[in-house]
């Protein structure tokens, strides 16, 4: 009977399929997408311009008025600009946002 139930269990690499199976699946589900889209932020980030209209992470709405080093120049108001990294930049304004 021991016997028996020796021969039934895979051996070796075959009873790593299942597993390696689904890692891959879960890298194509989760990973793949997180890396296109840290890919096409930071291409964002690269091209961006004095004029832009941008948001920040903490949800500032700001007019990108220059450029020192990584860091940006943000105008929020009349007469207010702040200095931020480039990187807390996480999106452009779409055109019908004031």
């Amino acid at each position: 009977m021991f016997l028996q139930q020796q021969a039934q269990q895979p051996s070796g690499i075959l009873g790593f399929l299942p597993l390696l199976f689904i890692l891959a699946i879960f890298y194509l589900i989760v990973f793949l997408p997180a890396r296109r889209r840290q890919k096409k932020l930071q291409e964002m980030i690269d091209n961006l311009k004095a004029g832009d209209k941008v948001i920040t992470s903490g949800g500032i709405y700001g007019t990108i008025v220059g450029f020192k080093d990584d860091r940006i120049q943000l105008r929020v108001a009349e007469n207010v600009k702040i200095e931020l990294s480039r990187n807390s930049v996480t999106a452009l304004q779409s055109p019908e946002v004031n």
